[in-house]
């Protein structure tokens, strides 16, 4: 019974570094899978002392023609949508974008974010008003995804595609992840 106990250990630790070196020789020859994250090979692990953002890119242009909705929480009266061709991702395994907000009077409001999956944080860069200019935000924190009150929307982007597993996946699919029509109903759905 011990030798097969030992045989088994054994067995189990050597399938162990082999899954461990095929992932290693995936990211160095660039492949992908369901497992296989570049942001976490880059060394945007949560287990990296030394990880740092980048330098912030300017806001992006951004239209509202081709908007992808969020489904919103039931109280959040706005109307809001991500422009996927402000969609981002980071050498720092860092979500970028331009989410576009819509009251009920036409008014609208963009703010330029950055998410990072892996901590559950997001960040914003800079704010749009009825003025069209951007204002950037003085000394920008990181803060929880569930903290983004009142509207919300940071936590609707990462939960609907903008980040999958806590992971920074790359625009098209999350694109894709968004625009999927069996992704969780947080509320109504927005145009």
């Amino acid at each position: 019974m011990t030798k097969i106990r030992n045989l088994l250990w054994t067995a189990g630790v050597a399938l162990a570094l082999a899954s461990t070196c095929s992932m290693a020789d995936d990211a160095r020859k660039g492949r992908t899978g369901p497992f296989f994250s570049p942001s976490v090979a880059a060394g945007n692990g949560l287990d990296n002392p030394d990880w740092a953002e980048e330098q912030i890119p300017p806001p992006p242009a951004y239209s509202t023609d081709h908007l992808i909705a969020l489904d919103m929480p039931q109280a959040v009266s706005l109307k809001v949508g991500v422009d996927p061709e402000s969609l981002s991702v980071g050498a720092d395994g860092v979500v970028r974008y331009v989410i576009v907000m819509r009251n009920a009077t036409g008014s609208t409001n963009a703010v330029y974010e950055g998410i990072r999956c892996i901590s559950d944080e997001v960040k914003t860069y800079a704010r749009q008003g009825s003025s069209g200019q951007w204002s950037m935000v003085q000394n920008p924190a990181w803060k929880s995804v569930n903290d983004n009150m009142p509207s919300h929307h940071a936590q609707a982007f990462a939960r609907q595609g903008g980040c999958k597993d806590r992971l920074a996946t790359s625009p098209q699919e999350i694109i894709k992840a968004l625009k999927t029509v069996n992704r969780p109903a947080l509320g109504k759905k927005t145009d």
